[in-house]
């Protein structure tokens, strides 16, 4: 059989996003280097490079293969409920320190990366926040949501306070923060009289 060029590129495309998830497991994102995951994947660094820019977009492509097809949030006709699952949820992956390390300094990548920074919008974070925005216009045509709430900012009320927190190491991360702060949510959307 002849050589299949595309498959051993994707074979080796494979095995550099499963070294860089396995040393980030290891070592962290600080001890991660293009010269170890390249060792790791039995690849030269110039295979590497030639597909990606730099350490943060092999560390993106490596996360984002291995999160879950981006769906519409819950919806059980209880806005409350739906938006409390989606606020614990986001409470509990940035309360998992081996995650929230990675996500730590891959958000210092994007503070002096702009392509960078788009490409995580984009991947990482826009689906689930227009999940969360398609979950607020139905329940808003169900008279859930008042007609004037700017669904744009609260989808970021949703998820602000949580990055805040995060990011200041304010106070930790409990399930009671994560209802309370549905509940704020609640508050600020529900119209007049319900």
């Amino acid at each position: 059989m002849p050589p299949q060029p595309a498959r051993r590129s994707e074979r080796s495309r494979r095995a550099i996003l499963a070294a860089t998830q396995e040393l980030l497991t290891e070592s962290g994102y600080a001890g991660l280097t293009i010269e170890s995951i390249a060792a790791r994947a039995g690849v030269g660094k110039q295979t590497i490079y030639r597909w990606w820019r730099g350490k943060g977009a092999v560390v993106l492509e490596a996360i984002a293969e291995h999160l879950p097809e981006a769906t519409a949030l819950p919806d059980t006709g209880d806005l409350r409920a739906d938006l409390r699952g989606v606020v614990r949820a986001t409470v509990a992956e940035f309360a998992d320190t081996g995650a929230s390390a990675v996500t730590r300094t891959l958000t210092v990548e994007i503070l002096v990366d702009d392509e960078l920074a788009g490409e995580v919008r984009d991947r990482l974070l826009r689906p689930r926040l227009e999940g969360v925005r398609a979950r607020l216009e139905a329940a808003r045509a169900a008279g859930q949501v008042r007609a004037d709430a700017p669904l744009d900012q609260v989808v970021e009320l949703v998820f602000g306070p949580v990055y805040h927190r995060w990011l200041l190491r304010t106070s930790p991360f409990t399930e009671s923060y994560a209802d309370a702060l549905a509940k704020l949510v609640m508050t600020a959307v529900t119209p007049a009289g319900r």
